[in-house]
């Protein structure tokens, strides 16, 4: 959510009248992320959110943004992209595909405690049921074959221990992908990007899911390794944190249990969505574009969370009996 492409306030009001919305009241860009231009937008029909996609195609573009339609009609709090009065919700500004969503309510909760880890797990098991109706195809276009092709950019970047821990963590998950337990995944629509800056409460109450543009079809236990990365940890460490990820995980079976193959694959998928935002950190922090708002994150994070991973591997039975010992 940095801003890369300025936008005027009149480019704005052109889209706000195309989709008959009103006048406008308010622009501002909003700082964070790295990958798309996005601005909050205040108008006489309400508050919206305003994405220019960077890097992001017209002909990969409907895949996210139907799968936002067909989640927010099953009933999945998430942002819902406004049509124009031909039905479309691709859209162009300042020369750039573009989208409109809805402005959820509720904050970012950064320091979650277990109650809200359930009420994320919960809605993420929800959410990946819900997708299995929609008849859209694409990838995760950040999974195996772009850390593949995006490891040897930053590999010169690095020091001798974190080259060795890339190159020997890249292999393991080749060699994983290669497996028939991991052909043997449930697959369907994932977010694949389901971090604490991703959803919103009021209080205790999740009021959605947003930013569904890393979204693709790839496993549902990659999504939620990815999840658990980031709300069931010690971010000092990158350590997971038993009673959260207890809490996540209980609430996410309660409405989908794991089949066995994903139980005994979860280790190996925390240390690939662990790899998976390393990688990706390494490359926006070594290789970035410029942007007038940018501020990219330090990949250390996710080698300390990798680095645990390894170390400590995630099985599920554990985090059950250490909240309960606890």
């Amino acid at each position: 959510m940095a801003v890369f492409t300025p936008v005027s306030p009149e480019a704005a009001s052109a889209l706000l009248h195309k989709l008959h919305l009103g006048e406008l009241i308010e622009l501002r860009g909003i700082a964070g992320g790295i990958e798309n231009t996005n601005y909050f937008v205040t108008c006489t029909a309400g508050e919206y959110v305003l994405t220019l996609f960077e890097r992001l195609t017209a002909e990969q573009l409907p895949f996210y943004l139907h799968l936002m339609k067909h989640l927010a009609h099953a009933g999945i709090p998430v942002p819902d992209p406004q049509a124009d009065a031909h039905g479309e919700i691709l859209h162009s500004v300042c020369g750039k595909p573009a989208a409109l969503v809805n402005r959820l309510t509720g904050h970012s909760q950064l320091a979650p405690q277990p109650v809200h880890c359930a009420a994320v797990g919960g809605m993420l098991a929800r959410m990946h049921l819900a997708g299995r109706g929609f008849d859209r195809q694409q990838p995760n276009l950040r999974s195996l074959a772009w850390w593949n092709e995006t490891a040897p950019l930053v590999l010169p970047e690095l020091d001798a221990s974190e080259a060795a821990l890339l190159q020997a963590e890249l292999a393991y998950q080749n060699h994983v992908a290669e497996s028939p337990a991991y052909a043997a995944l449930p697959r369907g629509p994932v977010h694949a990007d389901l971090f604490r800056d991703n959803v919103m409460f009021e209080g205790e109450q999740l009021t959605g899911f947003f930013d569904f543009y890393f979204a693709g079809v790839d496993t549902w236990l990659f999504d939620l390794a990815v999840c658990m990365n980031d709300w069931c940890v010690h971010l000092p460490t990158g350590a997971h944190d038993a009673r959260r990820a207890s809490a996540l995980l209980q609430a996410y079976e309660a409405v989908r249990p794991l089949t066995a193959a994903e139980r005994g694959l979860l280790p190996a998928m925390a240390r690939a969505g662990a790899l998976r935002f390393w990688i990706s950190r390494l490359w926006d922090w070594h290789l970035p574009r410029e942007a007038e708002v940018l501020t990219p994150h330090d990949p250390q994070h996710f080698e300390r969370v990798l680095r645990q991973r390894v170390a400590h591997p995630l099985v599920p039975s554990a985090y059950a009996s250490t909240c309960l010992s606890e």
